[in-house]
């Protein structure tokens, strides 16, 4: 049984800690079946990891509004409490739409520090986590992006919808089936923020597993 790497959380911000906390106490009870999909992810880290590659991973659903971004904030979160080094995430979509203003709110409600940096139909939301200086931006965004990686990187399919739609993804070297539930599906229902907090919790604790388990493999 591979021994769990030591997590540090001093570079996180005051606020982001307690969220962290509670998703990693989860760590320990990540289902079975969700952690053979994760290994997949993990073995791609390691693999990246103990060759002195850069881990670029590309976080992809339909919009690119909802359960991309919160994949790519917890991956980078997650690589810097478990110290993976050359972690770079991403997100994209089968379409572009915007980040999603309930899943800002929902990273908001978890301790992320949010200031918008372009406004209009398509957002830029930059978020501070605290790492000296850090910061994840987010707006939506195609596959065919330049700011995105062209080779060598994960794609970190999030939904069912953008997986069937790109049964290839140009330049990919790895393929990980996360396939979340989609929050959408309590919009504007009493239920909403309960929904959304739970799938950033979700997502934060199986990025927390797969880069803990990616660093015990590295170190193999």
């Amino acid at each position: 049984m591979l021994l769990m790497s030591a997590p540090d959380l001093s570079g996180l911000s005051a606020a982001l800690r307690p969220f962290v906390e509670r998703a990693l106490a989860g760590v320990y009870d990540v289902p079975e079946d969700r952690q053979e999909v994760l290994r997949d992810g993990a073995a791609f880290v390691a693999a990246r990891v103990k060759t002195g590659h850069p881990v670029r991973m590309v976080f992809i659903c339909t919009h690119n509004s909802r359960r991309s971004h919160l994949g790519q904030v917890w991956a980078q979160v997650a690589a810097e409490v478990f110290a993976v080094p050359g972690v770079a995430s991403f997100s994209a979509g089968t379409e572009a739409t915007a980040c999603n203003v309930r899943t800002v709110r929902a990273l908001e409600r978890a301790g992320l520090g949010v200031s918008v940096e372009k406004e209009g139909d398509n957002p830029l939301y930059r978020l501070d986590c605290g790492v000296a200086g850090q910061s994840i931006d987010c707006w939506s965004k195609t596959l065919q992006d330049p700011s995105l990686p062209t080779n060598d990187f994960a794609a970190m399919m999030c939904c069912g919808s953008a997986d069937a739609a790109c049964p290839i993804v140009p330049g990919a070297t790895a393929r990980v089936r996360l396939l979340y539930r989609d929050p959408k599906e309590a919009d504007d229902t009493p239920e909403e923020a309960a929904r959304y907090d739970e799938r950033c919790l979700q997502i934060a604790t199986e990025m927390l597993w797969m880069m803990r388990e990616a660093i015990g493999n590295a170190g193999e």
